[in-house]
């Protein structure tokens, strides 16, 4: 966000309030759980959470969704403000990855080659017009690109992306 020079939309007055109510309505929609307070100190600063990703993925690259799904347990769902602590997200990462795997990535996550591969994913996301998050980079089965921004464009991210929305309210699939 630095490098368009946004402001983070939670420092902005009353959209902060208008942004935990659309988080709640989102995550009822689509039946996604959620705690219902935003975790303490929102946002975070994930600069380690983010490397050691960049670590799963060149690592272990089947486990980077399993990865992320347990970080969002952990942030919103139990509410952990600590995200951005090794020490509270390395055991998470062990229960996805196992005992060794996990002390590899949190080995690896401040290594220049994990440290400029978390560069070059930011600077590709800006290039590719990104302002804020979440962004969404998106191919569909037409080799067609496109990104959208925020949680209210995943209609839009369905219908790109060809997705059966047809199914019943909830449809996890797309977030």
């Amino acid at each position: 966000m630095s490098a368009c020079g946004n402001t983070a939309p939670i420092r902005i007055k009353n959209k902060d309030r208008w942004i935990n109510r659309e988080r709640l309505r989102w995550a009822r929609y689509f039946s996604v759980p959620i705690v219902e307070t935003t975790p303490e100190g929102f946002p975070p600063r994930t600069l380690s959470t983010q490397r050691a990703l960049c670590a799963v993925e060149q690592k272990f690259p089947d486990k980077l969704a399993p990865a992320i799904a347990a970080l969002y347990q952990l942030f919103w769902v139990e509410g952990n403000p600590n995200i951005a602590q090794p020490e509270c997200f390395g055991p998470v990462l062990e229960k996805v990855l196992g005992k060794d795997e996990a002390q590899v990535v949190l080995e690896h996550m401040n290594h220049p080659e994990i440290k400029e591969r978390l560069t070059t994913n930011t600077d590709r996301a800006f290039k590719s017009g990104a302002f804020g998050i979440p962004w969404f980079e998106c191919t569909n089965s037409k080799g067609q690109t496109e990104g959208f921004w925020g949680v209210d464009h995943l209609g839009q991210v369905a219908d790109f992306l060809e997705l059966d929305i047809k199914l019943e309210k909830g449809f996890k699939a797309v977030l």
